[in-house]
C-alpha cells in the first residue's frame, strides 16, 4: 500500500509564513516616537524614584554616600548633593523631551558611575538603563517632545 503524501503542509507553512511576516511588518511600523515615549518614562521613574527615596531621609542618605557608596575623588556631601540634583532634574527633562540627549548623556555618566565605583555586581539593572539610555542619546526623544516642538518651530523661524 502506497502512502499518500500530505499536500495541505506546505500550504500551510506557506500561511504561517505569511502571518509571521505581517507581524513583523506591523512592528516594523511602529514609529520610533511612540516607542520613545516608555523608554523616557521608563528612565525618569528610575532616577526620581532614588531621589525621593534620598529626600525621605537625607542623614541616611548622606551616611549612604559616607560609608557605602563612597564615590572617589568627591566628598560624601558632594557626591550626595550632586546625585540629588542630577536625579531630581534629569528625569523632569526626560519627561517632558526636553534636552532629552543631554539629559541621556549625564544619566549614562552617572550609570557608568554607579557600576564602576559602588554597585559592580548590579551590571544586569545597570546594563538595562544604560541599553535606554544610549537609545535616547543616539536617537533622541521623537516626535512627542519640547525638543521636537523647539527644533520645528525654530527651523520655521528661520525659514529653513
Amino acid at each position: 500500500m502506497i502512502a499518500a503524501t500530505d499536500t495541505a503542509a506546505p500550504a500551510r507553512v506557506s500561511r504561517e509564513v505569511a502571518l509571521l511576516g505581517r507581524i513583523r511588518a506591523r512592528l516594523d511600523a511602529v514609529p520610533y516616537s511612540l516607542l520613545a515615549i516608555p523608554l523616557r518614562l521608563a528612565v525618569a521613574t528610575v532616577f526620581w524614584n532614588s531621589a525621593m527615596t534620598k529626600l525621605a531621609n537625607w542623614q541616611t542618605a548622606l551616611t549612604l554616600f559616607a560609608d557605602e557608596y563612597k564615590v572617589p575623588l568627591l566628598a560624601p556631601e558632594i557626591a550626595a548633593y550632586i546625585a540629588i540634583s542630577v536625579e531630581l532634574s534629569t528625569p523632569a527633562l526626560l519627561v517632558l523631551g526636553l534636552l532629552t540627549r543631554p539629559a541621556a548623556l549625564v544619566l549614562l555618566g552617572m550609570t557608568s558611575v554607579i557600576e564602576i565605583f559602588v554597585y559592580p555586581l548590579a551590571w544586569p539593572t545597570h546594563i538595562q538603563w544604560a541599553a535606554m539610555l544610549l537609545v535616547l542619546l543616539c536617537r533622541g526623544a521623537g516626535t512627542f517632545s519640547l525638543d521636537h516642538w523647539l527644533r520645528r518651530n525654530l527651523l520655521e523661524r528661520r525659514g529653513v
